[in-house]
């Protein structure tokens, strides 16, 4: 049985009766690594020395301290880590090697974990089926047929094939529970504010969030204590008090009001989707919650808002990836508009340059106001959407995604519907409430998720549903036989 079959809070009470050591969970990610990462290519970059050393000196402590202390984790390579490259999987960040390490990183550090690498993604963020790396595909680990999702593929096909114990991921329009949803374990995008954005390298600075990708809920609760709170280098970190999120914990729903959007399970949702949702739903019942149907008449716009909002965030964000200060620069030009131009020319991939040219589009004069303030008028009608739905409910329930994994390949010709693979997950991130995906069942041995969503700063409600609803069911349970 491996080491990493066991819970965060089992595994610390091994190390604190010295039955294991830090060495040994290090030496259980990086052979299980060994093992099948040739399959599914998670990882970018690997950080062996230091994490073997990192692992000997925690070892040569009195006692282990935090529920974290040991405990290997994998880094979304958007999140910047003093002296261990970060790329964004693009080749104009090829050659970037950090000085300084982003919030998340030092809380981690401070906690003790240890850093094993970092994890491929879509270049920038940008994709929905780990595709758009420019450095390799990652494989899904449940059918190496089939994408992990995205924009975080890496980090939870790097979890659900049992190589780190939890990894680090970021969410955009649901580049957390998308994957999450895809690879069968648990993902958690936070509310906007709780989790600082320095050091992560910004696509949408609006709708950026960094969260936790785990096996099992606790895990997940574990890990957002460990990385929230106030951070005063992040100008739109919130001051709020963190709770203990796993006393949360304690299975108990009975009396919880729960909305489910008719919007969530319409056109588009697969019958098996939609059947294992309404399943979820009986097992919440079960519980004790109760649940009725809803509307969000707002969300059938989400995605041209989102896609309008994020672009037109990129474009700004990435203007500063000249060739000019760090990152890749062209050894082919004659003078500095033209060092510009094939720098970003060859340093970007295909959909950064698409989404570079929407958002300038938008952004640019006598389309501003048709475009982009439309757009924000828009995200500002699907905020007051769950407002409103959560003036009388607790939580609202439907699924994260409206399939399983599709095949590799099957979508990246088409953008427009690479994009409605996000269409579930979008509204979540314009209205900045969080939101977690929980695995609910399986369609042809693919997994599938449960999204939870709740009020702003109230994830504690979401942890206590989705712990509730993973005590009664054994899907988390399931592993991918590699």
């Amino acid at each position: 049985m491996s080491l990493f079959e066991h819970k965060i809070s089992e595994l610390h009470e091994f190390l604190h009766k010295k039955e294991i050591s830090v060495t040994d969970l290090v030496d259980e990610s990086y052979k299980r690594i060994g093992e099948v990462e040739g399959k599914v290519q998670a990882f970018l970059t690997f950080d062996e020395e230091n994490a073997r050393a990192a692992a000997k000196a925690l070892d040569e402590k009195a006692a282990p301290a935090g529920t974290l202390y040991g405990m290997p984790i994998g880094i979304k390579d958007n999140i910047v880590t003093k002296g261990l490259r970060t790329t964004c999987a693009s080749k104009i960040l090829e050659n970037f090697d950090p000085i300084y390490d982003a919030t998340v990183m030092e809380k981690l550090n401070q906690a003790e974990t240890v850093t094993i690498g970092k994890l491929n993604m879509d270049e920038f963020a940008m994709g929905s089926s780990n595709e758009n790396s420019s450095v390799q595909k990652t494989f899904n680990p449940w059918n190496l047929e089939r994408v992990p999702g995205g924009s975080s593929g890496g980090s939870a096909a790097a979890v659900a094939a049992g190589e780190v114990l939890f990894s680090l991921g970021s969410d955009t329009g649901g580049s957390i529970r998308q994957p999450a949803s895809f690879c069968g374990v648990v993902g958690m995008k936070p509310t906007y504010g709780l989790v600082s954005r320095f050091g992560l390298v910004a696509f949408a600075s609006s709708l950026d969030q960094i969260g936790p990708i785990t096996r099992s809920v606790e895990d997940n609760a574990f890990l957002l204590k460990a990385i929230a709170g106030h951070d005063e280098m992040d100008s739109t970190s919130a001051k709020v008090v963190i709770p203990d999120y796993v006393k949360s914990l304690t299975g108990d729903i009975k009396g919880l009001k729960i909305a489910v959007p008719k919007e969530y399970l319409g056109e588009g949702v697969s019958e098996e989707v939609r059947n294992s949702v309404l399943g979820g739903l009986k097992v919440l019942e079960k519980e004790g919650a109760t649940w009725e149907e809803v509307s969000l008449p707002h969300s059938k716009y989400a995605l041209a808002a989102y896609y309008l909002l994020a672009s037109s965030e990129a474009s700004a964000n990435l203007a500063r990836f000249d060739g000019v200060r760090y990152g890749y620069r062209t050894p082919d030009a004659e003078n500095l508009i033209e060092m510009y131009k094939k720098t970003r020319a060859e340093g970007f991939g295909e959909e950064v340059k698409r989404r570079i040219m929407l958002g300038t589009f938008a952004l640019s004069s006598g389309y501003y106001d048709a475009y982009y303030k439309k757009a924000q008028k828009v995200r500002t009608l699907i905020k007051q959407d769950f407002e409103k739905v959560f003036e009388q409910y607790d939580v609202i329930v439907g699924p994260t995604t409206p399939t399983p994994a599709f095949k590799i390949g099957e979508n990246i010709a088409d953008p427009l519907t690479m994009y409605v693979n996000d269409i579930l997950t979008i509204p979540v991130n314009l209205a900045g409430v969080p939101a977690i995906s929980v695995p609910c069942g399986f369609d042809g041995g693919l997994p599938l998720g449960l999204q939870i969503i709740g009020r702003h700063f109230d994830e504690q409600t979401i942890y206590k549903v989705a712990h509730a609803f993973e005590q009664a069911t054994d899907y988390h349970k399931q592993k991918p036989q590699l």
